[in-house]
């Protein structure tokens, strides 16, 4: 299914000169619908008695298909393009973030203030207690989004420059949907040690660091190092804002199936940094029916106690080297698919080879595990990680509540307690009498979200003993 209409990603306006006669623009329109581009606004920017310019905007399918659109429109007798600009490009000119400060200086009094002389008042200050910079700094509602840049989105490495766009929007989310300062840090290394040793030298100017698109396996020894090092939360937030949403997606899911967590089947597939990340939160939550599958088959299995006892590294129990029968062997009687690999790899006998009311969750991107035209008459709860079909699954749900929570309560370290409160109360911003087969998440608009997951984490993060602010007002000098 083509992502076209009022929210495709490849809608183009091009500039047309048109030879100012009967039927020139209808060839235009012509060909248009022949390419099956819709046609969008069109507009006059100027006439004369010989040709008149137009601007258009069409959707096109994809990137490729509106190159060629373009170049048969430039083939077309009387017809001179003149322009095209892409509107993902133009709302990217100059980037889509920026630094403003909360006080104008206006005046030589308030910069002696906020620069020198006045503040280096506060920076003695904090020379003497080292917790004041939480008070008087941006610290206390700051993040650092670190990348490599190897594990962009679904497309790969593509190197630090390429992420930048990225980490802008990432940046964007955190301001808009929790209040929160995020700054995109793009490091032009791939080298784990170097990594820990840039995060752990800049994280004095930060509340939280948030690790993003950093490749798997190396991610796991970076989350791991930097947390054993730092005095700050640090979350990976591939692996665990996705596995907080599924926790609360399937948490919905079941109570419309009316299966308990701790009797389902499930398959998990694809043990990237996401699905490991899942495995472990799944089994935290009380899954004791779990089977892991990579290209290999079931690499992923043992005993309910034996892979709760190590959830914490599942390396114990994984057998790449060894697996125990293929993907299909897995879904034998299951209850719950959880997809996070490839599209297109189940089909109709796959699925009805699981149990009744089957749950299947097929995050691949742009291209479903199975598709969902086809999952829809052969399960009874589906999702994706997309948002053109109900149930998007999408770690915007989780990360912004996560981090707005922590820093609330200056938490040391973001837990599985944490993570779990936050998938709990991500699940239950819905209504019980409102969830429904296509509605077992909310939506990424839905203004209770953070704060519900925020309060759910800093409470946690009370009860674990991780929390330092104190319930009273900020101390002052």
């Amino acid at each position: 299914m083509n992502d076209t209409g009022p929210y495709s990603n490849y809608r183009l306006t091009v500039r047309l000169e048109l030879a100012n006669k009967p039927g020139v623009f209808a060839r235009v329109a012509a060909l248009l619908a022949e390419e099956q581009a819709n046609l969008g606004a069109v507009d006059i920017v100027s006439a004369t008695k010989t040709c008149m310019v137009r601007d258009v905007t069409f959707d096109a399918q994809s990137e490729a298909h509106g190159k060629k659109v373009l170049a048969r429109l430039a083939a077309l007798s009387d017809v001179t393009v003149l322009s095209a600009s892409d509107r993902i490009f133009l709302l990217h000119l100059g980037g889509k973030i920026r630094v403003e400060g909360k006080i104008a200086i206006s005046t030589r009094n308030v910069l002696s203030m906020v620069y020198t002389p006045g503040v280096g008042r506060v920076a003695q200050a904090i020379a003497q207690d080292k917790s004041k910079a939480y008070v008087f700094t941006s610290k206390s509602n700051s993040v650092a989004i670190v990348t490599d840049g190897s594990a962009v989105l679904g497309l790969g490495n593509l190197g630090p420059e390429a992420a930048l766009p990225v980490m802008e929007g990432k940046a964007m989310l955190f301001k808009e949907l929790a209040g929160i300062d995020a700054w995109p840090l793009c490091l032009n290394t791939q080298d784990p040690d170097v990594i820990v040793r840039i995060v752990q030298g800049i994280a004095p100017g930060f509340g939280a660091i948030n690790l993003e698109d950093i490749g798997a396996p190396r991610c796991f020894e970076i989350e791991r190092r930097l947390k054993q090092s730092l005095d700050v939360p640090v979350m990976h937030d591939d692996q665990h804002g996705t596995a907080v949403v599924i926790l609360a997606a399937l948490t919905n899911a079941l109570r419309v199936v009316g299966k308990r967590i701790e009797q389902v089947r499930v398959v998990v597939n694809g043990l990237g940094a996401a699905g490991t990340a899942c495995c472990r939160m799944l089994l935290a939550a009380g899954v004791s029916h779990l089977l892991g599958c990579d290209k290999e088959g079931i690499i992923l299995y043992g005993e309910a106690e034996q892979l709760r006892a190590c959830r914490a590294d599942l390396a114990g129990c994984l057998t790449p080297e060894n697996p125990r029968g293929t993907l299909r062997d897995a879904l034998k009687g299951a209850d719950v698919f959880i997809g996070l690999s490839v599209g297109n790899i189940l089909s109709a006998e796959d699925l009805d080879a699981m149990a009744t009311d089957r749950i299947v969750f097929a995050m691949a991107n742009p291209d479903p595990e199975v598709s969902p035209e086809l999952a829809a008459s052969h399960c009874r709860v589906f999702a994706t990680g997309r948002s053109d079909y109900p149930n998007q699954i999408n770690n915007a749900l989780a990360f912004p509540g996560i981090f707005r929570g922590a820093l609330d309560v200056q938490a040391a370290e973001i837990n599985e307690v944490m993570k779990l409160a936050a998938a709990n109360a991500l699940a239950h911003t819905i209504p019980e009498g409102a969830v429904s087969e296509d509605y077992i998440i909310p939506s990424l608009f839905d203004k209770t979200v953070v704060p519900n997951v925020a309060q759910a984490v800093a409470a946690a993060a009370r009860d674990t003993g991780v929390a330092r602010r104190r319930n009273k007002a900020k101390s002052e000098m």
